[in-house]
């Protein structure tokens, strides 16, 4: 077989060599957690601002675009998760199902993503953070306040590191050295703090909602258009960037090794967040933009708690700010666990260096774990939030994408094969999944989708020169 056509065997795909191994601590409701902690975090604290801008009051019908294509890759995952419970993701499963080659641009997209999510939200949690320290100051008279080259990236004026975002990622990343069941127990108690945060805000806003701030509905149209200024607008602009605060759930599976009963217990998780965060978003987002016209909290840093203080409810914006500064980091744990399983189990199959995947002495991968978090927080120091979230939003649809032919591909080549937890009407939502994440990947700028097939360029020259000869499959034994 040619080497870039090798296959994992699907019924060894959880068999792994002493001091490799993931420790199995985790239960649905951790997995539920991470799920809901990585998708309601920066995607509907920020990035409604952002997609408002782009859509308008049309942004709602962005939410349920997103919305739709994930929910048919989420269920894709379930089936694939349940049937291959080992880390990795997508990146096991394409290792599988489609061979080697396939697997590492999906495991390379994967190593995009999920830096790029962690980075993203590391600079959303800063915006917040920063917006704490004015207020602290305003009020109390302490210079608390940082200079403004230690506040922002050098995008923005007078920016040159974002000390904060570098801050947060540290945090977490030593969060998950001390072992995952216990983080896992922290996000879960963070993320039920995050949902009372976002239920104030429902509160508060929606009974200040006005019709008129919804027309004109759609002012920029539907498909993806650049106006006058060179801005990328339109419902489906936003919904290519929306996209980013759905796929959590995919952190999940990485989850997948260290999920007690997984059979049961991976897919009430995917399926479970997913269905829960798409009814908060579009309860949230309805409360944003009819409260308030959207050109008004679209280019802000923090939208929900810019409404809010326009509304003339300063303590409940207040707190909107505190929560995302305590919770936000939720959403970095989910999205670093991920990053680090993913480095993890690319380096245990040989096509990373091995030394990455020694397990520590609590059951965590120390070394990936310190290696993540120096890669994020470099990166976080420096980037824009809207262009390294577009940039995520890439590596996530390849992985989609792949995900969705796998489990097509699959019920051709192994029908029989018993499947724990079956997707619904297969031949339906697998296609769906693969045209809505194509259209959606058309509809990012332009710049991004250059950015994308160069960095899978690079992945590829790294394939062929380290990777194709350190495979462990090359050698014939697995991992």
């Amino acid at each position: 077989m040619a080497a870039w056509l090798r296959r994992k065997d699907i019924d060894q795909v959880t068999v792994h060599e002493a001091g490799r191994r993931l420790v199995p601590t985790l239960g649905w409701p951790h997995l539920v957690a991470l799920g809901i902690g990585a998708i309601v975090g920066t995607g509907i604290y920020t990035l409604i601002g952002v997609g408002a801008d782009k859509a308008g009051p049309a942004v709602l019908l962005s939410f349920v675009i997103a919305g739709l294509v994930c929910a048919c890759a989420a269920l894709a995952y379930a089936e694939l998760s349940t049937l291959m419970p080992a880390a990795g993701s997508a990146y096991t499963y394409s290792y599988v199902v489609l061979g080697e080659l396939i697997a590492w641009v999906v495991g390379w997209s994967l190593v995009l993503e999920y830096t790029l999510v962690v980075s993203t939200v590391a600079v959303g949690w800063s915006g917040y953070f920063v917006g704490f320290l004015g207020w602290v100051q305003q009020h109390t008279g302490w210079a608390v306040m940082l200079p403004p080259a230690l506040a922002a990236g050098p995008h923005v004026e007078g920016g040159l590191i974002n000390l904060p975002a570098i801050g947060i990622t540290f945090v977490v990343a030593g969060a998950l050295l001390v072992g995952t069941r216990e983080s896992a127990t922290v996000n879960a108690l963070l993320v039920v703090l995050k949902l009372l945060a976002l239920a104030v805000f429902v509160a508060v806003a929606l009974p200040a909602f006005d019709p008129a701030n919804l027309h004109p509905f759609m002012p920029y149209g539907f498909v993806k258009s650049v106006d006058a200024g060179g801005v990328e607008r339109g419902v489906m602009a936003a919904a290519a960037i929306i996209f980013f605060a759905f796929y959590g759930f995919d952190a999940i599976s990485t989850a997948a090794e260290e999920t007690r009963d997984p059979g049961r217990n991976l897919s009430i998780g995917i399926v479970g967040s997913m269905v829960g965060c798409t009814l908060i978003y579009l309860l949230v987002a309805l409360a944003a933009v009819g409260a308030m016209p959207f050109s008004v909290f679209g280019t802000s840093a923090e939208p929900l708690a810019l409404i809010l203080r326009e509304l003339g409810h300063p303590s409940a914006a207040l707190a909107i700010g505190v929560v995302a500064i305590v919770a936000l980091p939720t959403v970095l744990l989910a999205f670093f666990y991920g990053q680090s399983r993913i480095f993890f189990v690319m380096s245990r199959d040989g096509l990373l260096p091995r030394g990455l995947s020694k397990v520590g002495p609590r059951g965590t991968p120390v070394a990936i774990t310190v290696f993540t978090a120096l890669l994020t927080a470099a990166l976080a120091g420096v980037a824009r939030l809207d262009e390294i979230a577009a940039l995520a939003n890439a590596g996530t649809l390849i992985a989609f994408t792949a995900v969705a032919v796998c489990l097509l591909v699959l019920r051709l080549r192994d029908p029989a094969r018993p499947r724990v937890f079956r997707t619904p009407w297969a031949w339906l939502v697998g296609p769906l999944a693969i045209l809505g994440c194509i259209y959606l990947f058309l509809s990012l700028p332009l710049r991004t989708q250059l950015w994308c097939l160069a960095w899978n360029g690079v992945g590829l020259l790294v394939y062929l020169a380290y990777a194709r000869r350190h495979s462990l499959l090359r050698q014939g034994r697995d991992a």
